[in-house]
């Protein structure tokens, strides 16, 4: 793609990558093809292609962001697809992420808008606030159906029947490896999961050490950053991520680290990120670093040599989150684990497509999610499976939300497989 910006413009580190970006698309409009938006909607302007055209007539022209242009790129829902299916490389999270920092930078939203994402932003990043909000909202969904506004609806319905009680095993510490230490490992424990599910971090931390890691939950860890990112608030996200930075080089620096561990695919898409994000900060070099530790734990326990486990007569409907699977591109691991623990696996027609739940796209834009997730479980339980496996706590909830099926994540059921408890959420099997 042919691209104006001037010299001046191009001194700007962001404009520069995102004419990169730009130069590289051929309009060849293989996107389109699996760009959940533009199946459910039908309109050019809610496929990567007419996005990317949106957002360089933008920035070419330096103009603040219009209505038309938000409502677009508002409607992404940074599922990444676009990129697993483009022959010509266009990094199109790059770009879309400087779009969403320019038009948080040059647009007034609506006030209910700016209300809604200011909400947001205070309250999912931090479990404290988040169970309260939980616990509010459960007190308030008898009367959803009140709401004037779809996405308060969708935020009332969101919270959980039972919220779980806070788990200890969040707090900074160290768990030591059974038997000899194989390695050091740091675990992200994450900030929505930590108040909506805690059985995943403590299977986690039962697993790794079980297999000769020792855990660490590094002090002044907290939220990576990805749900203000994609808001483009670009400050916020960037000091949520150099605590996270900080954080980690202190335990890297002290007594080694070998990983760092996540268990929810949004956040280590940003985190392996995070060098990207820094490129052009006195923390560059700290920050490529933790890039190149993080790893989601699938790709762990492939190094690991997870013990094989007899059959266990259960079929699983593996749902691939699309920040695992287009994010970090880690498409087989899960499920090779969960055929080697005994699990017979399949997995849904159409399984690139979001389910919906995108970090608060869900609660953003509730009618398109709502689509997405109807489609979603059509798929997944044609297939009549006993449980369903994600490796995404945002997956899990959202489809969890509409179907009598139990969704855990997969490492609930590597645990499980390995001498740990049955996950809860199977009890009824």
């Amino acid at each position: 793609m042919q691209t104006n910006f001037t010299e001046e413009q191009l001194r700007d580190p962001a404009t520069r990558r995102a004419n990169e970006v730009l130069r590289a698309c051929v309009h060849c409009g293989f996107c389109t093809a699996t760009c959940p938006t533009y199946q459910v909607l039908g309109d050019e302007l809610d496929s990567p292609r007419g996005r990317i055209y949106l957002i360089k007539d933008m920035l070419e022209k330096g103009r603040p962001a219009d209505a038309k242009t938000v409502k677009h790129i508002d409607r992404c829902l940074s599922c990444l697809a676009c990129m697993s299916t483009c022959p010509s490389g266009v990094h199109y999270m790059h770009l879309v992420d400087h779009a969403r920092a320019w038009i948080e930078k040059t647009y007034r939203r609506p006030p209910m808008d700016r209300a809604l994402r200011w909400l947001l932003s205070r309250v999912l990043p931090y479990p404290g606030r988040f169970r309260l909000a939980l616990a509010l909202a459960r007190l308030g969904r008898p009367f959803a159906r009140l709401m004037p506004d779809a996405r308060l609806r969708a935020m009332l319905e969101m919270a959980p029947k039972v919220i779980p009680p806070v788990s200890r095993n969040d707090d900074p510490q160290v768990f030591p490896a059974e038997g000899e230490r194989r390695r050091r490992v740091a675990l992200m424990t994450g900030c929505a999961q930590r108040a909506l599910n805690t059985d995943i971090n403590d299977a986690t931390i039962r697993l790794l050490t079980r297999l000769g890691c020792e855990v660490v939950v590094a002090r002044g860890m907290g939220c990576c950053g990805a749900l203000v990112h994609h808001m483009g608030r670009e400050a916020e996200s960037h000091a949520a991520a150099a605590r996270n930075i900080r954080a980690w080089m202190a335990e890297d620096r002290g007594q080694g680290l070998d990983a760092i561990v996540i268990n929810t695919s949004g956040c280590g898409t940003t985190v392996k990120d995070y060098g990207h994000m820094f490129r052009n900060d006195p923390m560059a070099e700290d920050a490529a670093r933790v890039s190149a530790l993080a790893m989601d734990v699938s790709e762990l326990l492939m190094q690991l040599d997870l013990p094989e486990g007899a059959p266990r007569g259960l079929k699983v409907a593996y749902h691939a989150a699309c920040s695992l699977q287009h994010g970090q591109q880690v498409k087989t691991h899960p499920k090779t684990l969960l055929k080697r623990a005994g699990f017979e696996v399949t997995e849904p027609r159409d399984a690139h497509l979001c389910c919906g739940s995108a970090g608060t796209y869900n609660l953003m834009q509730p009618e398109i999610s709502a689509e997405l997730k109807a489609r979603k479980l059509a798929t997944l339980e044609e297939k009549s499976p006993d449980l369903i496996a994600a490796g995404n706590i945002g997956c899990m909830m959202q489809i969890g939300s509409a179907t009598g099926i139990p969704v855990v994540h997969t490492v609930e059921l590597l645990d499980w497989a390995t001498g740990g408890p049955k996950p809860p959420a199977l009890d009824k099997l």
